[in-house]
């Protein structure tokens, strides 16, 4: 029969072997305070990964096989749970994962590192997210076979790749033959992302600040205080052109909307549809003021409906977009987006055209610009300097 002493040694032995195995291993909670609802979870110790200041091929590969021999999937348990709950598009998901990544590796920190805590995320999330190496930089790609312009991106097997950090490297980013795919296969990395926002964050309520704006219409003066979030304006910070269809869709957050679109509708109930859509056409004209681009940003950019109410500035583009989501909520109209080679406006159908209507796949649609002009235009009026210019229809609403 064994003794005591060498059941106690042999505890002992197997104590030493775990401890050899996973040294200095414990577990340590996150907390992200995100739009919905505060996001937690915990991490073990054997997540957290060192990465060299030098990127390379070697490093990140080596950062992968560490990282994917841990077992541990509680995060991305919690971070799908999450999604599911709040039901997040993949942009507001990806937020998230930013958030996420920023907690376990700060971006101030070790940027590679956040970087690549941010892919493996996605990847592990089931997106099929790439990465690239070069000039000491790490470049990080997800598939997406959308319509998206001024953004880098890359092909494979005629699947779209486009780039989600390029802005982060700002003009250190090169565009051409400088970085080389990393060949990193993960099993359940296999869809698409998309740039599609269909539904904003149920902010906290305590997020929102008054805005006052004051609208003048057949000499009655308008106020509204409409309820805006700063928030807002960083989910689209980095947000790229995406087509119109998607662009205009985007609504606003459940505060705002209570704020504004309740208010609108009991200006104009009294009104027939061409009196109202003229008040709103005029509300967007005018209740905001304007700015270019270039001079607003510093470069082209496009403002969700929401961005517009919450920024001093917007032009031709934002205001394009507001007037639609506006039309469209409270009278749902046909209405078709005319882009010119400087200018955007809007056309809608009414139950009979007015002025100098266009006719657009057998049907016609009456100007109403939502841009200031040097003319107070009218609806069924086109601005003097387009009179003699191109257009090309770049969306079709049709309600459903």
């Amino acid at each position: 029969m064994k003794s005591f002493h060498t059941y106690l040694l042999a505890g002992l032995f197997y104590l030493l072997f775990i401890f050899i195995q996973k040294p200095n291993s414990y577990a340590q909670d996150y907390h992200v305070d995100f739009y919905n609802a505060p996001f937690t979870f915990s991490l073990d110790s054997t997540f957290l990964i060192d990465f060299p200041t030098e990127v390379n091929e070697g490093h990140i590969l080596d950062f992968y096989k560490k990282i994917a021999s841990n077992q541990n999937s509680s995060i991305i348990d919690a971070l799908l749970a999450y999604k599911k709950k709040y039901r997040l598009n993949d942009w507001i998901y990806y937020q998230l994962i930013r958030q996420s990544a920023q907690a376990i590796s700060a971006k101030e920190d070790n940027y590679s590192r956040y970087t690549l805590y941010k892919w493996y995320l996605m990847c592990r999330s089931g997106y099929d997210a790439r990465l690239a190496v070069g000039n000491n930089q790490i470049i990080f790609y997800i598939k997406n076979n959308e319509d998206i312009a001024d953004i880098p991106f890359f092909s494979i097997d005629d699947n779209q790749y486009t780039c989600l950090n390029y802005h982060d490297y700002g003009k250190l980013f090169q565009r051409n033959g400088v970085y080389k795919p990393v060949n990193i296969k993960i099993d359940e990395a296999v869809h698409d992302f998309s740039y599609k926002v269909t539904q904003m964050p149920d902010f906290s309520p305590q997020k929102y600040v008054d805005r006052k704006i004051n609208f003048k219409y057949n000499e009655r003066l308008y106020h509204f205080k409409v309820k805006i979030n700063a928030e807002v304006n960083k989910i689209f910070a980095n947000y790229p052109g995406v087509d119109y269809e998607t662009y205009f869709n985007i609504p606003l957050s459940r505060e705002t909307y209570q704020t504004l679109i309740p208010v609108l509708r009991e200006n104009i109930k009294k009104m027939d549809t061409t009196k109202g859509v003229d008040y709103l056409m005029r509300f967007t004209r005018y209740a905001f003021l304007y700015e270019n681009d270039d001079i607003n940003f510093g470069k082209e950019k496009r403002l969700s409906p929401e961005e517009t109410l919450n920024t001093p500035y917007s032009d031709c583009d934002d205001r394009a977009a507001l007037f639609f989501y506006l039309v469209k909520e409270i009278y749902n109209l046909p209405m078709i987006t005319l882009l010119f080679p400087t200018h955007i406006t809007m056309a809608v159908q009414f139950d009979q055209p007015i002025g100098d209507a266009i006719l657009y796949n057998g049907k016609y649609y009456s100007l109403c610009e939502p841009t200031p002009q040097k003319q107070n235009l009218a609806i069924g009026q086109m601005a003097d300097n387009l009179k003699n210019e191109t257009y090309q229809v770049v969306y079709h609403y049709e309600p459903k």
